[in-house]
């Protein structure tokens, strides 16, 4: 059978909303499902028909926990499990709950507005919102520290290579691992640096986005950390749509980071690249200015799965 992937593989848009849910312990929560499961073709289908120029999505995940709650396929997904912390010897990529993860992407933010109000309409009495982000695109696709976000993403037949999962686990071709982190920068020492020394923790120069060579570039800063390969030497890539957000008037800047893959083996290798080092101490320096809050683990089903436990399948 053939499967259609939810919208894992949307290039960045102007506004998204991040939400993470979770259900309430002996919540009826089978009949919102269904109706989420429903809701989900619904907006991404009504809103491109509504507004076709809005380029909007809306993508759902599900943790392991509410993949056993809600009876999904066994067995589950390969690499859907609880997110497992990854302590490094001075920072640590922290664990914390979620059910369901709701990513949603627009032009315009209304739409983003509308497609949350909707979903919350359904999941406000079963579940509890743990975290709502709003993201925007911060100038020419910049992170709020500067430096422009996602240049290493991969285009076009790629994203769907890496993004979407294939033979690794043929019961779910058509998936996708979304993993996510919200980061909370430390603008005042990350100011505190020169613009050279910026753009050795980047590992790339501020101004024009390109790459220092492997001469010139540490090997602690996060560009050299991230660039993994498999065991013959072939580029691992994750699809990521970061976006900056922020609360000036509370202090209260950063990212959230958000990944797409066909297998969450090759986030977590880059993670550990980052928290522990490689080798182990040669640790990411962007994380001596940026905390990471949060930290989990989802799998996105494919429309064909979603529709099987769909409020409007035939029974």
């Amino acid at each position: 059978m053939k499967y259609q992937s939810q919208n894992v593989t949307d290039y960045p848009n102007n506004n998204t909303i991040f939400i993470v849910w979770k259900f309430k312990e002996g919540a009826n929560i089978k009949p919102a499902f269904e109706r989420l499961c429903s809701l989900i073709d619904n907006l991404n289908n009504s809103f491109t028909i509504r507004l076709g120029e809005g380029r909007s999505s809306c993508v759902m995940g599900v943790g392991h926990d509410a993949w056993i709650k809600l009876g999904l396929p066994t067995p589950m997904p390969k690499e859907l499990q609880n997110f497992q912390p990854i302590e490094g010897a001075k920072h640590t990529a922290v664990s914390t709950s979620g059910d369901l993860h709701f990513h949603l992407r627009a032009t315009n933010m209304a739409i983003c507005f509308d497609m949350a109000t909707a979903i919350t309409n359904v999941l406000n009495t079963v579940a509890e919102c743990l975290e709502e982000v709003h993201g925007f695109r911060y100038w020419d696709g910049r992170s709020i520290i500067g430096f422009v976000d996602g240049t290493e993403n991969p285009v076009g037949d790629e994203r769907q290579f890496f993004a979407v999962v294939g033979d690794e686990d043929p019961d779910y071709k058509g998936g996708s691992y979304l993993f996510v982190q919200k980061y909370i920068h430390n603008m005042k020492a990350w100011e505190g640096l020169s613009t050279e020394a910026q753009e050795k923790v980047i590992g790339r120069y501020k101004m024009n986005d390109i790459e220092m060579s492997d001469e010139v570039k540490p090997a602690n800063s996060h560009s050299a950390l991230t660039a993994i390969t498999d065991e013959n030497g072939n580029d691992l890539k994750i699809v990521r749509d970061n976006m900056p957000f922020g609360n000036p008037s509370k202090g209260e800047v950063g990212t959230y980071f958000i990944s797409y893959a066909n297998t969450f083996s090759t986030t977590r290798k880059m993670l550990e690249n980052m928290f522990i080092g490689n080798p182990p101490g040669n640790y990411d320096r962007i994380l001596d200015f940026s905390t990471a809050q949060t930290g989990a683990l989802f799998f996105v089903p494919t429309l064909n799965l979603l529709g099987q436990y769909s409020a409007d399948a035939e029974s």
